[in-house]
């Protein structure tokens, strides 16, 4: 085994360096504390890796992103998400008979409890559909707490979750539930609860059908993002699946992470809105003093473009083209596209859209409404911190996270008494 060597006050200490399978390089400096009293500081974790794990591997310089090995792109193309979820989960692409069994499972384990319903009554109208979601995920554990089998509850919460999503944003607009069918796949059967209403049929168009499977495959897995980490995190303490992913539903809730596609459309409303060109937003955004940002371009791990972002473009040309649509939002994003594209200052910097830009675009063609977008985001990335959390709890490696810090308050500071607290004022 390969060592790195760390001179520390004169003195060297010998740390073991481990190779993932693509190559990667990592100093162990598990050892590091007990050896020299010292620690490492890497504020936002951008240089640490705090676990090994065969699920996902990201290149950000090539832009590349693979699950258990398979190029996204393939996997967008032939696959449908259930098939993704059972890939991320098992390690493998499910045989036929594999694929049959796992569908009929998530069929039979779509409904909630019904109790849970009274909890859904509970919110007021305004509620935040994540605020809703987290809070009903986490429920999950009261009603089947104490429960050995890890692998039905990963059924349940991944059959669960979209009938959960789908009845938050029926809460917000004031329709009755729809309960899920059976003969509907996964993906129609939550737009099914979605936009459904009673006495009247609605059918899922194989375009938007097609376009649903394609946002939750390409969102399933990314690596250790901050919710990912987030359920690792309070994995490790034992904490239950439920609520490991309650919190991972958190963490994806801020406008940095899963809320940006949100932002993305926010912002190209704000620019139609607004009477100016998209190329005087695209300056503004160069000035640091502006107060405003350009959402949707650059990535924090992608350095090149993102092939999230290539396979959706596609997919939204598709998709209205197949709707016979055409969105105002998305003639000013491909303006500020080609703008941006071209712009020095945004190809100096690799500034590349990302698979924000395009995906709220595609949410709004589809009739999901924006503060849906974040909830969806959380749909795809479940069988993702699934596949991390079970990864996590089976590896015998596991330790309670606990990070260090380095303390820059006071040094020592006694109390004064009261008359020389008086003496000072004086």
């Amino acid at each position: 085994m390969s060592t790195a060597t760390l001179l520390l006050k004169g003195r060297e200490y010998e740390l073991p360096v481990i190779e993932g399978s693509e190559g990667e390089t990592a100093i162990d400096i598990t050892s590091l504390r007990a050896k020299s009293g010292a620690i490492t500081f890497d504020p936002g974790y951008a240089n640490t890796g705090s676990c090994a794990s065969a699920i996902t591997f990201i290149d950000g310089e090539k832009g590349i992103l693979r699950y258990r090995g398979y190029p996204i792109e393939e996997l967008a193309r032939q696959c449908t998400f259930v098939e993704v979820c059972y890939l991320l989960i098992h390690g493998h692409l499910p045989s036929p008979a594999e694929l049959i069994a796992f569908d009929a499972k998530l069929t039979r384990h779509s409904l909630i409890h019904e109790d849970m319903k009274k909890f859904f009554e509970g919110f007021p109208p305004s509620a935040h559909p994540m605020a809703i979601l987290s809070a009903m995920v986490a429920s999950l554990s009261a009603y089947y707490p104490n429960s050995g089998d890890s692998e039905l509850n990963i059924i349940r919460l991944l059959s669960k979750a979209k009938t959960i999503a789908a009845f938050s944003y029926k809460k917000s607009v004031g329709q009755p539930f729809i309960y899920p069918r059976n003969d509907l796949t996964y993906t129609q059967n939550f737009m099914h609860m979605m936009f459904a209403v009673p006495a009247e049929d609605y059918v899922v168009s194989p375009a938007v059908d097609r376009a649903l499977n394609l946002l939750l495959i390409l969102h399933a897995d990314h690596e250790q993002n901050c919710s990912t980490s987030t359920v690792r995190m309070v994995g490790s303490s034992g904490a239950n699946l439920f609520a490991s992913i309650s919190a991972g539903i958190c963490a994806l809730w801020g406008p940095l992470h899963g809320g940006a596609n949100q932002h993305v459309i926010e912002m190209l409303q704000q620019i139609r809105e607004s009477g100016q060109s998209p190329r005087a937003f695209v300056e503004r955004a160069k000035q640091k003093d502006s107060g405003f940002k350009l959402m949707g371009f650059g990535h924090r791990v992608y350095k090149n473009f993102d092939p999230r972002a290539t396979i959706l473009k596609k997919a939204a040309d598709e998709v209205l083209a197949s709707l016979g649509m055409r969105d105002p939002l998305l003639d000013t994003a491909i303006e500020l596209e080609q703008i941006a594209l071209t712009d020095p200052y945004f190809i100096e910097r690799k500034l590349y859209p990302n698979v924000d830009f395009y995906s709220g675009i595609l949410y709004r063609a589809m009739g999901i409404p924006t503060n849906m977008f974040t909830v969806m985001f959380a749909l795809g990335r479940l069988p993702g911190w699934i596949a991390q959390w079970k990864e996590m709890v089976g590896d015998d490696k596991t330790r309670i996270n606990r990070p260090r810090q380095v303390y820059a308050g006071n040094t020592v500071r006694n109390i004064e008494t009261l008359e020389e607290a008086l003496a000072m004022t004086v």
